[in-house]
């Protein structure tokens, strides 16, 4: 019996030559959807409160509801990523994303903008999950694997950079409703490169079935792989010590240590930079130094910085005289750099070894991945604000808290899986 044109079509490799250094590009491109509409509009919360004539916990509150949407549409569009290939949910989930975007910019209150704001995540988290199963479909090797994650992550990295910039320039001089029109453009264009560029990396014949208890028992047996569970929570935990970072830092850096807005959306890429950075030597290091070293290094790295920082905010709040506050604001910031540059490392190494003995269900497992982080990175602006912004103290207990979680975490990893 012959079989089915697609089964025919699946039966060969997606990339005969190997595969081409311009997939990372265009998988951060799509992955950069996620970090891009997290970032571009902060800027913009107080003229979006005089705009829709609301509270500022209302504005701050669609962040969150942005978060949420993530997690939920990250469950779901992994297996069927898994079940009907990369490339029909990656369309899907754009054009959803490009449409939505286009409601929250012309959305007359913030309830409408809210609404608008969760389709438009559930529609981005394709683009969160489905890029790292297409790496794990065409990378079997967990070194080659974590060496174009880090690929990845440089590209995907740029654009958030220039995010919040970028948005600081249009509330400056147009409205902030141009950043939407903008998300609308980038969705459009996601589509488009998806349609005409990307191939299908997902054969036929490793399509995986769907169903409420299929999917159910699928991801209790991924929670159930100690190996899989600890590196997925090394990432959710990393993501704690990042959305500390990214909660606190504008009151940090604005209201305490008086940065203009510019000035702040410097330091934020500066910081990015540093992890792109941490990326691209972790690429260069594996292959040469096991996976499971180059992650104990970073989990390490980010411990120390951490701990240095609530040492740093103790001395600033409570011990430190007027003449040397002057020196807070730097110390704060160089042990910023130590606790958060790691995360270049720590992420491909983590995600790439959770993923490692789950091939035939790349998409569930990097979907559940994805939807810890977002839980967790949810969890981390909660816990910021239960504290009194006084001083830089809560930002950095909060990411030492992340970073100690982490470390725990990494101690339970599974003996003789790559892990040093």
């Amino acid at each position: 019996m012959e079989r089915p044109a697609a089964a025919q079509e699946g039966a060969r490799p997606v990339f005969a030559a190997g595969v081409p250094g311009w997939l990372a590009l265009l998988l951060g491109f799509l992955t950069a959807v996620g970090p891009i509409s997290t970032d571009i509009y902060l800027p913009a919360f107080p003229a979006m409160e005089q705009s829709f004539h609301t509270t500022a916990g209302n504005v701050q509150f669609t962040l969150a509801i942005w978060f949420m949407g993530l997690a939920i549409g990250q469950l779901s569009v992994g297996p069927l990523a898994d079940r009907y290939g990369r490339r029909m949910p990656l369309l899907v989930g754009n054009a959803l994303y490009a449409a939505a975007s286009a409601v929250c910019a012309f959305a007359p209150d913030v309830t409408t903008f809210s609404a608008a704001r969760f389709v438009a995540s559930i529609g981005a988290s394709a683009s969160l999950v489905v890029p790292t199963a297409c790496v794990r479909d065409v990378v079997s090797d967990r070194a080659a694997g974590a060496r174009m994650m880090s690929r990845l992550i440089m590209v995907m990295g740029v654009v958030p950079i220039l995010a919040p910039m970028l948005g600081g320039l249009v509330v400056e001089f147009v409205s902030w409703r141009i950043i939407f029109w903008a998300s609308a453009v980038y969705g459009v264009a996601c589509v488009a490169l998806v349609l005409w560029v990307l191939p299908e990396t997902l054969p036929y014949q490793k399509r995986q079935s769907l169903s409420p208890i299929t999917l159910l028992t699928r991801y209790v047996a991924l929670l159930g792989d100690r190996g899989y569970s600890v590196y997925a929570m090394v990432t959710a935990c990393s993501t704690f010590m990042s959305f500390s970072y990214l909660t606190a830092a504008p009151f940090v850096f604005v209201r305490l240590f008086h940065f203009s807005p510019l000035h702040f959306s410097m330091l934020f890429g500066v910081m990015a930079v540093f992890m792109i950075g941490a990326s691209q030597v972790n690429g260069l290091l594996v292959g040469r130094v096991d996976p499971g070293r180059l992650l104990s290094g970073g989990v390490v790295l980010s411990v120390v910085g951490t701990v240095l920082m609530v040492g740093v905010s103790l001395w600033g709040g409570w011990y430190a005289s007027p003449a040397s506050k002057g020196y807070e604001v730097w110390l704060v910031i160089a042990t910023m750099v130590l606790a958060l540059a790691p995360t270049g490392i720590i992420f491909p190494n983590a995600m790439m070894m959770a993923l490692a003995d789950h091939p035939s269900q790349a998409g569930a497992a990097s979907a559940l991945a994805g939807t810890l982080q977002y839980v967790l990175g949810a969890l981390a602006g909660v816990v910021v604000g239960l504290f009194a912004a006084t001083s830089a103290l809560p930002m950095a207990g909060c990411m030492c808290l992340g970073a100690l979680m982490m470390l725990g975490m990494h101690m339970l990893r599974p003996t003789g899986r790559g892990g040093a």
